[in-house]
């Protein structure tokens, strides 16, 4: 047990300083934004459509779990006011951050383990330039920034399905959807929901990067290397939300 325990403080080390690195590097100096760029269409904005049709989906089943409490004590008008502040506060960011770490995620560390098991990457150090530049940095920032991004996106598509749902099957008036938005959301309310988007986005893209870069083996490895990066995602997301609506509740 304290073998096991060791070693998982020794690889959260490890992923912290490769990390540091790379914020060092990106402080010094920025990033190439041509790679930058093109790993924000590959990672982002070829994942706009899933994000969309996942945040109406998430948003519409939230609508009708909540519906079902509220019809037995005849407060369905509260119903925009509480599945858009429990999408907003808990689940959305969750359950999207799920969907992009599968995603997004998974595809990085596939890329980055097969560059290192082909050497790829040693190819990038013999010619004298650091791989962590000039491959690593531009996919971690472009992961970060875009599952940042479509978080966001995705939060506001929760929005819009658990209005169109209830509009169409609960015969909720889109505009008393919304009406009670405000008597429930804060700008504590939406400032979380933003920290915890980012914090996942940086989990996603520092994890996956981590373990895409750390890979050494054969082409098995590449397959071990996306298990180990979908299952301390999920792990340090649920964790992470944990930590920040902990805190969230004692600062008020």
């Amino acid at each position: 047990m304290s073998t096991l325990f060791v070693t998982f403080l020794s690889g959260v080390g490890q992923w912290a300083l490769f990390a540091l690195k790379n914020a060092q590097l990106f402080v010094r100096q920025g990033v190439p934004r041509k790679s930058f760029f093109a790993q924000m269409y590959q990672v982002g904005v070829r994942s706009v459509g899933m994000t969309c049709v996942s945040g109406g989906f998430v948003g519409a089943i939230l609508a009708i779990q909540i519906d079902l409490q509220l019809r037995d004590f005849g407060a369905q008008s509260f119903l925009g006011g509480l599945s858009t502040s429990t999408t907003l506060r808990n689940l959305g960011p969750v359950l999207i951050a799920f969907l992009l770490a599968g995603r997004v995620g998974a595809y990085t560390a596939a890329e980055l383990g097969t560059m290192a098991i082909t050497d790829q990457l040693n190819s990038v150090r013999c010619l004298g330039l650091n791989p962590l530049q000039v491959i690593v940095l531009p996919r971690l920032v472009a992961l970060v920034c875009s599952s940042f991004l479509l978080l966001i996106l995705g939060l506001g598509m929760t929005v819009v399905g658990g209005m169109v749902l209830s509009s169409l099957s609960l015969d909720i008036n889109p505009l008393q959807f919304l009406s009670r938005v405000p008597e429930f959301i804060s700008v504590n309310s939406i400032m979380l929901a933003l920290v915890k988007s980012f914090v996942f986005g940086f989990m996603i893209g520092t994890l996956s990067c981590y373990f895409g870069y750390t890979t050494s083996g054969s082409a098995e490895a590449v397959g071990l290397t996306v298990r180990k990066t979908a299952v301390f995602s999920l792990l340090s997301i649920l964790m992470m939300d944990f930590l920040i609506s902990w805190l969230g509740g004692i600062s008020k």
